[in-house]
C-alpha cells in the first residue's frame, strides 16, 4: 500500500518514515512539508534510506494512488485538509490534536484555533489501539492519541472501568524528553537551557488535559477532572507518568496485577511489571508501554507508573499500529523492535 507523510520534516514525521521504510506492506510514496519543500528528506535526515523530495501539500498529489495519509503536523493543519481527503475515499491517521476532542468549544478553548466541523469530530475514531480496535478497523479517520494521554490512559483505564479508584482524586505527574516539544528552535530548548535542569511547564493548563479528561470520563462513565503537571527533563526520548489516586476497594498489588494481566495479557505492546519498576530506558525506540503499580496501605492510595517512548507509542509507533489494525494486518507488523539499550 502506498502511503504519504505530511509534516515529514518534524520528529514525528521522520519517525514515521523510519518505520514505514522497514514495513513489509507499506511503501512510502510521498512526503510533504510546508517549510522544507524542494529539499531531499535525506539532506535533512541523512540516516534515512529514502531519497524522496519533500513536496508542497496538494490534494491531487495526496490522493494520486495513495491509500493512507499520515498527518504529523501542528494543530490546525490537518483539519483544513482532512474533509477533502475523506471525500476522496482516503484513510487519514492524524497525529495532531485536531480530531481528539469531541466538543468544538473545548478544542477552541485549549488549542486557540478554529475547530474542525462537528461531523468530522464525531466521525473520528480515537486511536488508543488497545481499547478501540473494533472501531479503528472500520475507520476512515483515526485520531492518534497524544503522548501524555497514551501513557496516562493505558494505565488509568482498567482502574476507572472497574471503579477501583475515586475518580475525583486523580493526580498525574508527567515527565517528558525534549523531542516532545518538536523540532522548532526555541531558547528554552537549547542544550544549555535543558541540560542539568528539570522544568515544569504549562502548569496553568496543558492542551492534553481535556483529552485525558474526556477519555477518562468515557472509561469511568462519569465526568472526571484531573490534576496534570508536565515537566521537561534533559533527555531526548521518553515519558514517565506517575499517577496517584484513592483506593476505594482495598485492592492489593496482587489484585491489580491480575486485573491488568486479564486486560492486557494479549496486548503485544503493553507489559505489566510485577517485581520491577518501569524505566524509560527499557522502552526507548520501541512501541511498548510498561506499567507498574504500588498499593500504599498507609495512605490508601494506588500509585501507577507508566513509561513510553513519546515518538513511538506516543506518536509514530501507535500510528503504524493503528494502520495495521485498520487494514487487517497483525498489529505488530513492522513494529517488533527491541528497545535500544543502553
Amino acid at each position: 500500500m502506498k502511503v504519504a507523510v505530511v509534516g515529514a520534516s518534524g520528529y514525528g514525521g521522520v519517525e514515521l518514515i523510519r518505520l514505514i521504510e522497514q514495513h513489509p506492506h507499506f511503501q512510502l510514496d510521498a512526503v510533504f512539508s510546508s517549510t522544507k519543500s524542494g529539499e531531499s528528506i535525506r539532506s535533512i535526515y541523512p540516516h534515512l534510506h529514502s531519497s524522496l523530495v519533500l513536496e508542497e501539500m496538494s490534494v491531487d498529489r495526496m490522493t494520486n494512488g495513495i491509500e493512507i495519509i499520515f498527518f504529523a503536523t501542528p494543530p490546525g493543519v490537518s483539519s483544513k485538509w482532512v474533509p477533502t481527503l475523506l471525500e476522496r475515499g482516503k484513510c487519514v491517521i492524524d497525529l495532531s490534536g485536531d480530531f481528539r476532542l469531541t466538543v468544538p468549544e473545548t478544542y477552541e478553548k485549549w488549542y486557540q484555533k478554529q475547530a474542525p466541523p462537528t461531523n468530522y469530530l464525531q466521525q473520528a475514531v480515537y486511536g488508543l489501539s488497545e481499547w478501540f480496535q473494533k472501531e479503528i478497523a472500520q475507520a476512515s479517520l483515526i485520531s492518534n492519541p497524544g503522548c501524555y494521554p497514551t501513557a496516562a490512559l493505558l494505565s488509568l483505564a482498567p482502574l476507572l472501568q472497574e471503579k477501583i479508584i475515586d475518580p475525583t482524586s486523580v493526580i498525574i505527574d508527567a515527565k517528558s524528553g525534549t523531542t516532545g516539544a518538536g523540532r522548532g528552535t526555541k531558547p528554552s530548548l537549547l542544550f544549555s537551557e535543558v541540560n542539568e535542569n528539570i522544568r515544569p511547564y504549562k502548569v496553568d493548563g496543558h492542551q492534553h488535559i481535556p483529552e485525558i479528561e474526556q477519555w477518562s470520563s468515557h472509561f469511568a462513565q462519569t465526568e472526571i477532572k484531573v490534576s496534570f503537571i508536565p515537566q521537561l527533563i534533559p533527555m531526548n526520548r521518553g515519558i514517565l507518568v506517575t499517577i496517584y489516586a484513592e483506593n476505594m476497594n482495598n485492592y492489593t498489588k496482587v489484585d491489580l496485577y491480575n486485573l491488568y494481566q486479564s486486560i492486557y495479557g494479549k496486548s503485544p505492546f503493553v507489559r505489566i511489571k510485577g517485581q520491577t519498576w518501569p524505566e524509560t530506558k527499557f522502552v526507548q525506540g520501541s512501541n511498548h508501554c510498561d506499567i507498574g503499580f504500588h498499593v500504599d496501605e498507609r495512605t490508601g492510595r494506588i500509585i501507577l507508573l507508566a513509561v513510553i517512548d513519546n515518538l513511538m507509542k506516543g506518536a509514530a509507533g501507535q500510528a503504524i499500529q493503528n494502520a495495521n489494525i485498520r487494514f487487517g494486518l497483525p498489529e505488530t507488523t513492522g513494529l517488533l523492535l527491541s528497545p535500544l539499550f543502553p
